[in-house]
């Protein structure tokens, strides 16, 4: 198996879950199989454990990609830890194949000299979020990350603790009343990649906003996108 490549131009390329469209999603092996492709940045999802450890995972449990089913923000990071993740045929017995932490992950982008994406999953009391930021200045690595995340208040929180850290709020559908309040905040966006077109793009450029999209992997779109001057692309399988 190998990525689609497209035709990217001056567009910045963010694998998705890691590679996940050829190694099992927020999984060690997807980051590294990032790692050692073009990649710009590895984006992954961080939740809480019940004991207050960060791990990289989407869903808020672990059935759909383990068969086991727990619920990650009540289960404990040892018992979370000794879960075999399946394949991505669906079958488990890959050793490798588990739920890696938020230290993991970041270490792996600094190896592979790749921007961290971390998406800050439902949300997080301000406590958690200074300790996910400690988590990454203990790798010194905090300037290269770009957190994103659904809830809004997740992003003003961590602008309290670092007003120059880079953030994107992440939306499903565009409006005019976002831009304004992106631009009150000072935030980027990531934005569901059909609800985007070359004038909205532009808009958002010309009120001083960057602009992701997720989750895009078909070439043309890609390339159409990219055209249009996006600045990143989130997907699972472009390069």
């Amino acid at each position: 198996m190998n990525t689609i490549k497209f035709d990217s131009r001056n567009t910045k390329v963010v694998a998705h879950r890691g590679l996940s469209g050829i190694e099992k999603e927020n999984t060690n092996a997807a980051f590294i199989a990032a790692g050692n492709r073009s990649y710009f940045g590895i984006e992954t999802d961080v939740h809480r454990t019940l004991d207050g450890k960060f791990v990289c995972f989407h869903d808020d449990t672990t059935g759909r990609v383990a068969i086991d089913n727990m619920v990650i923000e009540e289960t404990t990071f040892d018992t979370l830890r000794k879960l075999l993740l399946t394949d991505r045929d669906g079958v488990k017995g890959r050793e490798d194949l588990k739920i890696p932490t938020l230290k993991e992950y970041i270490a792996t982008c600094k190896r592979y000299e790749k921007i961290a994406v971390l998406e800050l999953k439902n949300e997080f009391e301000k406590d958690d979020i200074v300790k996910i930021c400690d988590e990454i200045n203990e790798l010194e690595y905090l300037d290269n990350v770009i957190f994103i995340s659904f809830a809004f208040d997740n992003l003003v929180k961590l602008r309290e603790i670092y007003p120059c850290q880079k953030v994107q709020f992440l939306i499903n559908e565009y409006s005019d009343e976002l831009v304004e309040k992106l631009k009150e905040h000072k935030f980027d966006l990531d934005i569901y990649y059909k609800s985007l077109t070359e004038d909205r793009i532009k808009t958002l450029h010309d009120n001083g906003i960057e602009v992701n999209c997720w989750t895009c992997d078909e070439k043309e779109s890609g390339e159409a996108l990219a055209s249009w001057g996006i600045n990143y692309i989130t997907s699972n399988i472009l390069e």
